[in-house]
């Protein structure tokens, strides 16, 4: 009997988990542009054809109509898809691994996962992360706590579940308050303060470490690869313009004269970036203005007017990486707990 309420799991869980997978695409494009969640109804983006019901049915609708609307054939994007069958897999996954623990921590486990690939996505693409979403996992933490308390959670205590949520809200609101402080910048945004207290009360202060160990290092490592391999935009733009100089693709003299110039004026910038910020005070200019004061070396373009441009500023979405942590954590993390103490018994 017990094998036969297991399979009914899986199966419920799979079909469950590409329907609210469906719905999580709503959340994801309407919550970071303020939109209602409810009107109007699911539309085609770019004609507003109004999707019939059999144009929703999660992953054999994309399949079937090949990935175009059936209307206008406009392409719809495989994100649709993809997170239909990332949420189905985590459902699955939190049955699997949860069960044991009973329907109301599996059920948890899974509407938190589900908040979570919400925030990953909504980041990824509008760097915006919904508040409620964030509500919803410290709303599963707060439900967990519950359930440990009566017995029926996974084993981590009520007080490590609430030590978690101050130390996962504590540190990144101090991260947070320091950058502001010496960098004069968010060094992160506020939103993933909040998630990191909600994920706190989810996971546990020892779990929550874990988190943070494995978001830091995938964001070190991926941020690592993209800076290695993506050049600066006006650095591209001066090597093509000094490649079109020096073969005669730019045939009007005056224009000649001045891509000479800006790209000799950018290599002597770039050469003595050190000298120009050696005798740079503080109070002489702000530190957020050219890459000079930033401590790049890289040139400064110049716009058409010859004036300096101000260097953008990268920023790339943390929350993705932060999920990911967390989704690990909730899965292996008191296993690596586990096997890390073991090392020193």
């Amino acid at each position: 009997m017990e094998t036969y309420y297991l399979a009914c799991a899986y199966v419920l869980a799979g079909v469950l988990g590409l329907c609210v997978g469906s719905f999580l695409n709503v959340l994801i494009y309407r919550l970071p542009r303020g939109m209602n969640i409810a009107k109007p109804p699911s539309h085609c983006p770019a004609c507003g054809y109004r999707l019939k019901w059999y144009d929703n049915i999660p992953v054999l609708s994309y399949c079937i109509l090949r990935g175009r609307c059936r209307n206008c054939g406009g392409h719809i994007s495989f994100r649709y898809t993809a997170v239909e069958l990332l949420n189905c897999g985590l459902w699955l996954a939190c049955v699997a691994a949860f069960w044991r623990y009973g329907i109301g921590y599996t059920v948890v486990c899974a509407l938190a996962l589900s908040a979570l690939v919400v925030e990953f996505f909504a980041d990824l693409e509008t760097m915006t992360v919904p508040d409620s979403m964030t509500i919803g996992v410290a709303l599963c933490g707060a439900a967990a706590l519950v359930l440990e308390v009566f017995g029926l959670g996974a084993g981590i205590s009520w007080q490590d579940r609430l030590w978690g949520a101050l130390a996962g809200g504590g540190f990144f609101a101090l991260f947070y308050g320091g950058s502001l402080l010496v960098l004069r910048r968010e060094g992160l945004g506020f939103g993933d303060v909040k998630l990191m207290a909600a994920a706190g009360l989810l996971l546990g202060w020892q779990n929550l470490i874990v988190s943070v160990l494995f978001a830091s290092l995938a964001a070190v490592l991926v941020m690592g690869i993209g800076r290695a391999f993506v050049r600066p935009a006006h650095v591209s733009e001066n090597a093509q313009k000094s490649d079109d100089l020096t073969q005669g693709n730019v045939t009007d003299a005056s224009a000649q004269a001045d891509i000479s110039q800006n790209v000799s004026e950018n290599a002597e910038n770039s050469a003595a970036p050190a000298q120009a910020n050696v005798f740079a005070s503080p109070a002489q200019a702000d530190v957020t203005d050219t890459p000079a004061q930033t401590g790049t070396s890289e040139a400064i373009p110049e716009n058409a007017d010859g004036c300096v441009e101000k260097e953008k500023k990268f920023e790339f979405p943390f929350v993705p990486f932060l999920a990911s942590g967390i989704a690990l954590a909730l899965f292996f993390g008191t296993a690596i707990c586990t096997w890390y103490m073991g090392l020193f018994a």
